[in-house]
């Protein structure tokens, strides 16, 4: 791309204008992976930890959710979208490390990439503060879009 698609002629940032766009339906998957340790990892319970605060994972997917719902008000230059779905998927990947996927979609005139990494993150920082008195250790490692569906292009990582 030659030129960033948020800024005009003359360099002044704005939201894009989708208004010719077509309706499609478009989807967006990001993971994170984070470290919480040997420590953090010894409540987990099935597929849960339980702090006196409640249900880590759970609290997750709903602070996740609403910050998916959210991103317009905090990413300046987002869309205010109505989305049709919105799913997360949260698990251990060994004994330290756990993944939180995050997929997006609606049927719409932009995409969802920028909900569904926002979604992630704020999982990821409400598992660290609902964790955060048995370690301060935990890392929120790495957050990246892994697939986006519709639109100009679709993406899918490794390809």
């Amino acid at each position: 791309m030659s030129q960033f698609s948020h800024l005009d002629a003359d360099n002044n940032p704005g939201m894009v204008d989708v208004g010719h766009k077509d309706i499609t339906k478009r989807t967006a998957t990001a993971r994170t992976f984070m470290f919480l340790g040997k420590d953090v990892m010894a409540q987990l319970e099935g597929e849960e930890i339980n702090m006196p605060k409640g249900p880590v994972f759970q609290t997750a997917i709903i602070a996740g959710t609403m910050a998916v719902k959210r991103t317009w008000d905090l990413i300046p230059l987002c869309h205010p979208l109505a989305l049709t779905g919105i799913n997360f998927k949260i698990e251990a990947v060994d004994e330290e490390h756990i993944q939180i996927d995050c997929t997006v979609k609606l049927k719409g005139k932009t995409g969802v990439e920028m909900e569904a990494l926002t979604g992630c993150s704020v999982a990821a920082l409400t598992v660290y503060d609902m964790c955060k008195a048995l370690s301060q250790k935990m890392v929120i490692k790495d957050t990246r879009l892994v697939e986006k569906k519709g639109g100009k292009s679709d993406f899918k990582l490794g390809e």
